[in-house]
């Protein structure tokens, strides 16, 4: 079994940056990838950026590319995401995921094995 644990969430101010961490903790599982996926009350989780298992492949979301990067140390068990140039919509509560099926596209929710708890980002406004 797998645990996945977000970190490094926050509240900042427009403009500001942040860092998010996830680690995996618990079983080793093989990963094919790791998303990062954000939640507001009354909307459904949403795509905010991928990595593949090597790092060599990223995918963000329109809305946050150019401003947020999500690196990988395998050796650590963490995934980051470096937020940057936050603005209100970035508020919400961000997840970070693992897929452990080779098929499927890593902007669905769908295709995530493991999910962690969440880490709330408030920007201010």
């Amino acid at each position: 079994q797998v645990q996945l644990v977000e970190s490094g969430g926050g509240l900042v101010q427009a403009g500001g940056s942040l860092r998010l961490s996830c680690t995996a903790s618990g079983r080793t599982v093989r990963t094919y990838g790791t998303g990062w996926f954000r939640q507001v009350p009354g909307k459904e989780r949403q795509f905010v950026a991928a990595i593949s298992w090597s790092g060599g492949a990223t995918y963000y979301a329109y809305s946050v590319e150019g401003r947020f990067t999500i690196s990988r140390d395998n050796a650590k068990n963490t995934v980051h995401l470096q937020m940057n140039s936050l603005n209100s919509e970035d508020t919400a509560v961000y997840y970070c995921a693992e897929k452990t099926l080779s098929s499927g596209s890593d902007y669905d929710v769908r295709v995530y094995d493991y999910w962690g708890q969440g880490t709330q980002v408030t920007v201010s406004s």
